[in-house]
């Protein structure tokens, strides 16, 4: 028997979710949950025979699944997630776990209460590139990774339902929203959690001529980051938003007294000219012989065409999905990783805002 999802959330990503969760032998869309009709609409397009619901309360209510996803805008995490939690059932709420690390610590709180497994969705972990850099840092390769970068040149934010993607308020901000993946990546690659940020960002190109009833968007679309563990070492982020053009969208560089290894990702296919699929690579940089060698990291390209996200969709879905049917199995993303992951991002918007450093040492991953 097939493991029965509901989907509250059928925007963007919500539509990628269930394009990954067709391409499951064993997992189905049941019901679906979107307040707005034409996107409810396009969601039965590509579920056809889910029941539809308007808001989640209704859903809750009639429970007719084994599992949910959550993949509505940010702000509406928290609440959301107080209403699936007391079901018991596994959930996988999209990133960023909520939009502020208060909201994060209480539905971390109710879950441990109702035993609740949530798996907070980060995609990037599951990209065929990111776990093969990972592989080889397991292996030795690097030596104890000391240096990390993540460089994302990437397309501006897309336009959602209600424009709320344009606001701090509604996403966390650009260092919780866009780069919580990115955080998440540094924690698990580096295993250390960090004890201090500095970033330096600004809103200089997207969105400066938009006004959506009256307001201007308050997003940064450019920015570095500098983040230190307590393990010594020391990661950072280069974001820019509006570099689509770029040969690779995210570019991830691990360093050790060893050898260097680079993760080259290019971006969705729909964005490239001619639409057509590119494959990652991967580098690896060996320091006692100077020798560099280079290799692609091929993905099916059905998978590829399910999303935006390099595959890492569809691989998380099956690693979720067999938490689900195991009935007793435990998240590989932990709604502790999503505290983590918006505590970062929190840090760096003050950092920002300020021009300060932003000490975390006093801050838990606990609720």
């Amino acid at each position: 028997m097939k493991a029965r999802y509901g989907l509250i959330g059928a925007g963007m990503m919500g539509q990628e979710h269930i394009r990954n969760v067709r391409l499951l032998e064993n997992a189905e869309i049941k019901a679906v949950c979107e307040p707005h009709p034409s996107i409810r609409e396009a969601a039965d397009q590509l579920c056809p025979g889910a029941k539809l619901f308007e808001n989640s309360a209704e859903l809750v209510a009639e429970d007719p699944c084994d599992a949910y996803i959550v993949a509505s805008p940010n702000d509406t995490h928290h609440a959301i997630l107080l209403d699936l939690i007391p079901l018991g059932k596994p959930l996988l709420v999209e990133k960023p776990l909520c939009t502020g690390s208060a909201d994060c610590r209480d539905a971390i709180r109710r879950a441990r209460r109702a035993g609740s497994p949530v798996w907070v969705a980060m995609e990037y972990r599951y990209m065929p590139p990111v776990q093969r850099l990972i592989d080889e840092i397991e292996a030795g390769t690097t030596g104890t990774p000391k240096m990390m970068s993540v460089r994302e040149h990437r397309f501006p934010f897309l336009p959602k339902i209600g424009n709320w993607n344009r606001f701090n308020r509604r996403t966390g901000g650009t260092f919780v929203e866009k780069c919580c993946h990115f955080w998440d990546l540094m924690r698990l690659i580096l295993e250390s959690d960090p004890v201090r940020v500095y970033a330096s960002g600004g809103i200089d190109v997207n969105h400066l001529d938009e006004r959506y009833d009256g307001e201007t968007p308050d997003i940064i679309d450019n920015a570095y980051a500098v983040v230190d563990f307590a393990s010594g070492s020391r990661a950072m982020l280069d974001l820019c938003m509006f570099a689509e053009g770029s040969q690779w969208q995210e570019t991830i560089s691990v360093t050790g007294p060893k050898a260097r290894i680079d993760a080259c990702i290019p971006g969705p296919a729909r964005f490239t000219p001619g639409g057509e699929q590119r494959h990652a690579q991967i580098e690896i940089s060996e320091r006692a012989t100077r020798k560099a060698t280079v290799e692609e990291v091929e993905v099916d390209e059905t998978i590829l065409a399910a999303g935006d996200h390099h595959g890492a969709t569809f691989y998380q879905h099956q690693r979720f999905c067999e938490l689900v049917r195991s009935g007793n199995g435990k998240p590989e993303v932990s709604l502790e990783d999503g505290l983590w992951a918006v505590l970062i991002g929190e840090a760096c918007e003050e950092s920002a805002r300020t021009g300060k450093a932003v000490e975390l040492e006093s801050l838990s991953a606990s609720a």
